[in-house]
């Protein structure tokens, strides 16, 4: 071909005139299916069909991985639904001609080949896949609101068969190479410096291509597809609302009702995608979250801190959980506590940690391996980041940054995990206070993404940027929010938690008040994640907010203090807890209060508003960010501000304003309504 032409593929004829057709995304650190790269891959393609060669291998040049997919900011800017269509028809037609190929093809994969990437993969022959932790293999759509739509609905369920694809495609599932080549996505599985002979071989070998066992058949029969439908519908909805989350709903409904013509279903795949993109609403919002994602991954992208070392102080719940996580990433942690009978118990846990996520002996004992008890702290002064974890009290952390300070290293972050002290307040002894940032995990730590990056005035802008360089290293995302007591996310909780508990007080049923929260979209109703976080910590948070904010707060949580009821952690809070699950009362589960929702939703958006109007972060789409990730507010919202914004600023100003003469001050409408 005319490799003058091209500005993304890279084609190579090697020794045994094997080809290989490298994508290199210009100008992009990541490969994406961009137009102008699936334009210049059918146009190679239409060059090789007339090609006589022994085999094709189709692999990425960048080191994070083979294809991330496709570029999704140039679907939202379609501005009609002919315009949606032609663009995923296209897209399938250029896979269609790699399938259509008369010599073997192959798909060389290394980190991540996930939606458009993967359905490319699933489009050539076969599928060589690196043997590492990094290699991750999916079609997510369905976390963007829409469903595979360039042919992967279609390949997926031939390749390994309805009920596993479906399986994955529902839950937006992502896997790692091993377990790929255990389902047969992947034909073979090897380390990184052995993929390309392995790739080589497999085309010299032309093996049968994989088939779908018969027992993974049997649902795509006509008797048993009507049912198989049924099936899965029913587990999806234990899991989201069809008017929330339609696309797994929609990806269901294609299949069940797929044609018997192959070509036909592509253009069935493609028209559900489509009327996705095009009717909905939350796939637009949910699109939306995904750019906010990636904005907060780039906040650290210029950062060149290499850290290697972290020593976390205090090995309760939060601290021996940041140092699993940080050793599970690779770094080497030492956890210190006053003995070591303190630490033993995070140790136990982080190896429970290791082997349920590494699946891997080898892998989960080199975590161990990097996870060292230190109660004489003697690793704080070959630490990189030091992240105190210890209990809320000013004094007592006070005392340990006297005690430790002197031991860092110059260009060591000093860092707090507080959720609730000002940074002012915790720095206001140290020799350089201007070295100490906040870095607020959340728990689970294992499960949550964000972690809240705290600065004061003084806050030295190289320990903030190492800071956000640091916990994007640990594969989590960065917020930076501006001091202030509770900072973001506890903040804008605390007046939802506490509306919810005021609910309580006046004879609402707790199971009633989650209900509507849930319809609303919450992961979780406010009263079992007040039993979740704990309602010491609850009340903890709440008095330092509302010595700060004027907060109102609930006798009946001091109550449950004093009778022992600290939530699951206690077996009992506003619930009974039984393996670690909530016992709810269903009759009070199907109860519909309109004001209840609003009460609750409104409280957590008008805090929101005051946060923005104070600039604890930079704008509405970090916030919107923080939140999500923070809390888990309804994503397919888009936000608690995109929220407001699409539900109108001035409706909700109006409600809360009826809200303020019904129930009282604390639903005021803030100042910052008038800028939205």
């Amino acid at each position: 071909m005319d490799e003058s032409n091209s500005t993304h593929w890279k084609l190579e004829e090697d020794e045994d005139q094997i080809l290989w057709l490298c994508l290199d995304k210009a100008d992009s650190s990541t490969n994406v299916l961009s137009k102008e790269v699936l334009q210049e891959l059918e146009s190679i393609l239409d060059q090789l069909s007339s090609k006589n060669a022994p085999g094709l291998i189709i692999h990425s040049a960048k080191k994070n991985g083979f294809l991330a997919g496709a570029d999704i900011t140039e679907f939202t800017g379609l501005k009609t639904t002919e315009a949606a269509f032609e663009k995923l028809r296209y897209g399938q037609d250029v896979f269609s001609k790699i399938e259509n190929l008369s010599f073997p093809t192959v798909a060389l994969i290394h980190g991540f080949c996930l939606g458009g990437g993967m359905e490319l993969a699933l489009a050539c022959d076969y599928r060589v896949a690196e043997k590492s932790e990094k290699c991750k293999l999916g079609l997510p759509e369905v976390r963007l609101g829409i469903h595979p739509g360039y042919g992967g609905a279609v390949r997926l369920p031939e390749l390994i068969g309805d009920l596993p694809a479906l399986q994955l495609m529902l839950a937006g599932r992502v896997i790692r190479s091993r377990q790929a080549r255990r389902m047969g996505i992947v034909d073979a599985v090897t380390p990184y410096r052995q993929l390309r002979v392995t790739a080589k071989a497999m085309i010299s070998s032309r093996k049968a291509k994989q088939k779908p066992k018969f027992l993974h058949t049997l649902p795509s029969y006509p008797l048993a597809r009507p049912l198989t439908a049924k099936f899965l519908q029913q587990q999806v909805s234990k899991k989201v609302r069809p008017e929330h989350y339609p696309a797994p709903f929609r990806l269901l409904a294609l299949w069940k009702d797929f044609s018997s013509d192959r070509k036909q279903r592509f253009v069935e795949e493609a028209n559900s995608v489509t009327e996705l993109f095009a009717n909905e609403s939350s796939t637009q919002e949910l699109v939306r979250v995904f750019t906010l994602q990636e904005h907060m991954k780039s906040l650290a992208k210029d950062s060149t801190f290499t850290p290697k070392h972290v020593h976390v102080v205090g090995a309760g719940i939060m601290g021996g959980d940041i140092a699993a996580w940080c050793a599970m990433q690779g770094f080497q942690v030492t956890l210190q506590d006053r003995e070591p009978k303190y630490i033993g118990p995070a140790i136990k846990r982080a190896h429970a940690l290791f082997d349920k996520k590494l699946r891997s002996k080898h892998l989960s004992t080199a975590a161990k391996d990097r996870l060292i008890p230190d109660h004489r702290a003697i690793g704080a002064s070959k630490a990189d980041v030091v992240i105190e974890a210890i209990f809320e009290n000013l004094e007592a952390k006070r005392e340990l940054y006297a005690q430790i300070e002197p031991q860092l290293h110059k260009k060591a972050i000093l860092a707090t995990n507080t959720s609730s002290l000002p940074l002012e307040d915790l720095s206001a002894e140290l020799k350089d206070p201007s070295r100490l940032v906040g870095l607020h995990f959340f728990n689970p730590v294992a499960k949550m993404q964000l972690v809240e990056i705290i600065h004061a005035e003084h806050t030295n802008q190289t320990m903030l940027d190492n800071a956000a360089g640091f916990v994007k290293k640990i594969s989590r995302l960065p917020l930076p929010v501006r001091s202030s007591p509770g900072f973001l996310v506890n903040r804008i909780l605390m007046p939802y938690i506490m509306e919810a508990i005021t609910l309580v007080d006046e004879g609402i049923a707790p199971e009633q008040i989650d209900t509507a929260a849930l319809k609303f979209g919450m992961p979780m109703g406010p009263i079992e994640l007040a039993d979740v976080v704990g309602l010491d910590i609850c009340s903890h948070v709440g008095k330092v907010l509302a010595d700060a904010f004027n907060l109102t707060t609930s006798n009946r949580l001091q109550q449950k203090l004093d009778q022992g009821e600290l939530g699951r952690k206690s077996s009992q809070g506003f619930y009974h807890w039984k393996n670690g699950k909530a016992v709810k009362q269903k009759n009070n589960t199907d109860k519909s209060n309109p004001d209840v929702q609003d009460r609750l939703i409104l409280s957590l958006v008008n805090e929101c508003v005051k946060c923005l109007d104070e600039n604890l972060v930079a704008d509405a789409d970090l916030l919107d960010a923080g939140v999500i990730f923070g809390t888990g507010f309804a994503p397919f919202r888009g936000g608690p501000i995109q929220h407001a914004r699409t539900a109108g600023a001035e409706q909700l100003r109006d409600r809360l304003n009826q809200l303020q003469q019904s129930c009282g001050e604390r639903f005021k409408a803030s100042d910052g309504w008038q800028n939205l």
